[in-house]
């Protein structure tokens, strides 16, 4: 179509010929139709109503129909195009509603001027010559350049996923069948502040028995997971710039998600006690700290009760929020489930957050967060005004589930599957590495850590594996310090099948000896 019309005879009326003459001048009818005739194609399956609402916006932003430009009549440009007028109506209809022609009784219809203005204190200027429109914030760019998703979320050795094979589905679905069949309105609106009343009540009993967790059922705020209730916690508790200490390594999830709040993070390092400041550290305590007292992630180690009561002291005496993240503690090996830091506070400085994707299945994205009692209405004011819950049929489901006795039954059966696969897979190492090769972190959970020489590029093993078949997690991703890191491979065990963890960990073996190379050839 170019920057101008052609009429039949050829003659062109571009913008210097001043075509358009005047706002009151009707434009050549035959022009238009022709053009429109031209680009409709009336065997495709897009309706010709769109295809002719798209052609005129685009000629209209293009300024291939300048502003003032007065358009032919409905019947007219019907006539001329073998369509029926209310088909160009409803055009004329679409035009007027989004701005791009305005129209006037007894006068007609006319392009508007839709170019952006250079008034008002708005300053034109060339896209190109500013930064790309698909650029990023620097915040985002962080988050895109330091995030720790797979691509694959389940397989040998996928660390952090539960064998969703195993999940009691017609359980499940029996529950909710008898729920949908007298569904209530109250179950398909917005969830009330907190979550579903009976869901709250049936795990504060949970946690009380199973986790020594101090709550009532207001105290609980059901959310949709461990990320969300960090994000909860740090958008109602601190402001940007606020200092927040994070075990080192953690969770690069949780840790993305401080990050994206402007948080200033600190890392402290950890040893076999658990989290360990310094007194640098300690002279300058922060708004909130992050930890996970009771299964250290990732290296799996338990916070001592002499670093609990320390830490439980310095946040009373500074005033510092403590965000217990307890995502798996329900899966101990060898003995009963520890204590949650929460229920040896007694000054209301402990947050505990969980995740119910670890027992039952990740895509069910629910979590729980326990709060202090003051804050129980801000909590449940802020849930509710930022990310307008709802699932409650989900959460009346589980709350079925749970009183029936499904949840325990289902935590006990599976405690003691994920057992048996965690000493197949490290008799797989020990057969192949003897000694060599330190395992940590495997009391609990559905990971453990295969240690690597400093030597070693964990991260280059891990590609390497993933192009062999094998998912593994390079320890060093999660540490903020690099310089201090450790090389390991994070290994999940809890959804591969029995008899698949010999022949996915000989793989993984193959890679890691291609690794270890040169100390085997110092050792010759």
């Amino acid at each position: 179509m170019g920057s101008h019309f052609n009429n039949q005879n050829g003659t062109t009326y571009g913008d210097n010929e001043k075509w358009l003459r005047a706002r009151e001048t009707i434009m050549d009818t035959i022009i238009l139709a022709d053009w429109l005739s031209a680009r409709l194609d009336r065997t495709a399956a897009e309706p010709v109503y769109r295809q002719m609402l798209e052609g005129m916006q685009e000629a209209i932003l293009t300024s291939q129909l300048a502003p003032g430009t007065k358009l032919p009549s409905s019947r007219t440009l019907a006539t001329d195009l073998g369509i029926a007028r209310n088909t160009v109506l409803h055009v004329y209809d679409q035009l007027t509603a989004e701005g791009y022609v305005t129209s006037t009784t007894g006068s007609g219809t006319y392009v508007a001027d839709t170019a952006p203005r250079a008034g008002g204190g708005v300053k034109k200027a060339k896209v190109e010559e500013t930064q790309p429109q698909c650029a990023i914030s620097r915040r985002g760019e962080r988050l895109i350049a330091q995030a720790g998703v797979s691509p694959k979320q389940w397989g040998a050795f996928m660390p952090g996923v539960p064998d969703v094979a195993e999940f009691p589905a017609r359980t499940w679905s029996r529950l909710q069948a008898r729920l949908w069949k007298r569904a209530s309105p109250d179950l398909l609106t917005y969830a009330p502040g907190g979550g579903y009343r009976p869901l709250r009540r049936a795990l504060s009993d949970y946690l009380r028995v199973a986790r020594s967790v101090k709550c009532q059922p207001d105290q609980i705020i059901i959310t949709t997971g461990i990320h969300q209730s960090v994000d909860l916690a740090v958008r109602l508790l601190t402001d940007f710039g606020d200092r927040a200490w994070v075990e080192d390594p953690c969770y690069w999830g949780v840790r993305s998600v401080l990050q994206s709040s402007g948080l200033t993070l600190v890392p402290i390092p950890v040893d076999e006690e658990g989290l360990n400041p310094n007194a640098r550290d300690m002279a300058d305590p922060p708004r909130i700290a992050l930890v996970t007292p009771s299964h250290q992630y990732p290296l799996g180690m338990v916070m001592s009760l002499a670093r609990r009561r320390a830490l439980l002291e310095f946040a009373r005496q500074h005033k510092v929020w403590i965000i217990e993240d307890d995502y798996d503690s329900e899966f101990r090996y060898g003995s009963r489930p520890l204590s949650s830091l929460q229920g040896l506070d007694d000054a209301g400085q402990v947050i505990y957050v969980g995740s119910l994707g670890k027992m039952l299945y990740p895509g069910l994205r629910m979590g729980y967060m326990v709060v202090p009692e003051p804050l129980v209405e801000t909590f449940r004011t802020g849930v509710a005004e930022l990310y307008r819950e709802g699932q409650l049929m989900q959460q009346a489901v589980l709350t079925e589930f749970i009183l029936d006795g499904h949840l325990t039954t289902h935590v006990r059966r599976m405690r003691g599957l994920y057992g048996e696969r965690r000493e197949l897979l490290i008799n797989a190492i020990r057969a192949r590495f003897g000694e060599t090769l330190a395992v940590r972190g495997d009391e609990a959970g559905l990971h453990f850590v295969l240690e690597l020489p400093r030597f070693v590029d964990d991260r280059a093993v891990a590609s390497a594996a993933l192009a062999a078949g094998v998912v593994t997690r390079p320890l060093v991703n999660y540490f903020m310090d690099r310089e201090t890191a450790l090389r390991g491979l994070m290994l999940g065990y809890a959804c591969v099948p029995n008899d698949d963890i010999a022949p996915n960990f000989a793989k993984l073996a193959d890679v890691i000896e291609r690794a270890l190379m040169p100390l085997q050839v110092a050792h010759a």
